[in-house]
């Protein structure tokens, strides 16, 4: 998590270094930032006027921790709240480090967790109020934000969240297999209500589903030198639509290194906001299994498959064999994943 620290006082500022070495630590990325009368103290970089750092750090940040008083946060960040599914997480812990509380994004930005870590470094008392967690149910878009899963229907999600309150069961229904106890409240069959573990973007086996994607797909692709990005886009999303698979299900897009500096395969990676990974023509020959192969790309490209061996060497299984059209080729593969409720994400 890239997280922005900000404090209003000398003291405060000491406890936002503390906390940033300690969530560094964590494993979290820390930028601390105070008041501009605050820096030469300090040696930190200061700014001028908090409204308009706060709306920067909306904009690169995955959160904002702010050492002080609550109001002074609340304040600062009011002009820039939007929505919760892409506001950052928003914690303020007072200077003595006693409460941390979390103030924006609780669940889906993971202000909740941001706060009970920071209280555990401090010593002090995460001050978590939402509802699912002061009632002890189960939250699904904060489950779903640990695992990794991209949750497609949040008006649904309140729904889920709103019959757990009131103590009616919500169903599940997955295309993995699940391990372990479903949580209190959770059921196997048909409810109004439900969550749908999925891969396919229209499945819908309740009246109001919430489908949870799992990025479990490698995406290989090969095309011609030159293609542009939109029709890349446009023959990977013929091929998903065709097979009922979701876009934010790809947890990978890999091809051949003499593919590294395409430039349109790179936009296309730019706007599903995953990088591409290429192997060697040696590495993609080392693959084993059956693949579709074609003597003119093995002329070229010195394997006789490029996107069947790629998405099987980043790891799973073909589900999708190599689909060619306007000078792209596509195949998919996935990999295993059992569902573990009682279990966080790495």
């Amino acid at each position: 998590m890239n997280i922005a620290l900000t404090a209003f006082t000398s003291r405060g500022a000491e406890l936002a270094g503390r906390l940033a070495k300690a969530l560094t630590e964590d494993g979290h990325s820390c930028a601390l930032w105070v008041p501009e009368r605050l820096a030469p103290e300090t040696g930190l970089p200061g700014y001028r006027s908090l409204g308009p750092w706060t709306g920067e750090r909306f904009a690169d940040s995955d959160a904002l921790l702010f050492v002080g008083a609550s109001g002074i946060a609340v304040r600062a960040i009011a002009p820039y709240v939007r929505d919760k599914f892409t506001d950052p997480a928003v914690v303020s812990v007072d200077e003595t480090g006693r409460f941390a509380v979390p103030l924006l994004s609780g669940h889906v930005g993971g202000a909740n967790d941001l706060a009970r870590l920071v209280a555990r470094r401090t010593g002090g008392t995460a001050a978590v109020s939402t509802a699912t967690d002061v009632n002890g149910r189960f939250a699904v878009d904060q489950w779903a934000r640990e695992q990794g899963f991209f949750l497609d229907g949040r008006e649904w999600a309140k729904r889920v969240s709103a019959a757990l309150l009131a103590g009616i069961s919500v169903g599940v229904e997955s295309d993995f297999p699940i391990q372990g106890p479903l949580p209190q409240g959770v059921v196997e069959g048909p409810a109004e209500a439900g969550i749908a573990l999925t891969l396919d973007p229209e499945k819908r086996p309740f009246p109001h589903t919430v489908r949870l994607i799992p990025p479990v797909l490698h995406l290989g692709i090969g095309c011609r030198r030159g293609t542009p990005a939109a029709t890349i886009a446009k023959a990977v999303e013929g091929v998903f639509r065709s097979r009922h698979l979701s876009l934010k299900g790809v947890a990978a897009v890999c091809s051949i290194g003499l593919k590294k500096d395409e430039a349109g395969l790179l936009a296309f990676c730019q706007g599903l906001g995953l990088p591409l990974t290429t192997y060697s023509a040696g590495e993609l020959s080392a693959v084993p299994g059956d693949f579709t192969p074609s003597p003119f790309v093995h002329g070229v490209t010195g394997v006789d498959n490029v996107c069947e061996r790629a998405a099987v060497r980043r790891g799973g299984s073909l589900i999708v064999p190599k689909q060619a059209g306007e000078g792209v080729t596509v195949a998919v593969s996935q990999v295993p994943l059992t569902i573990r409720f009682s279990e966080k994400g790495d």
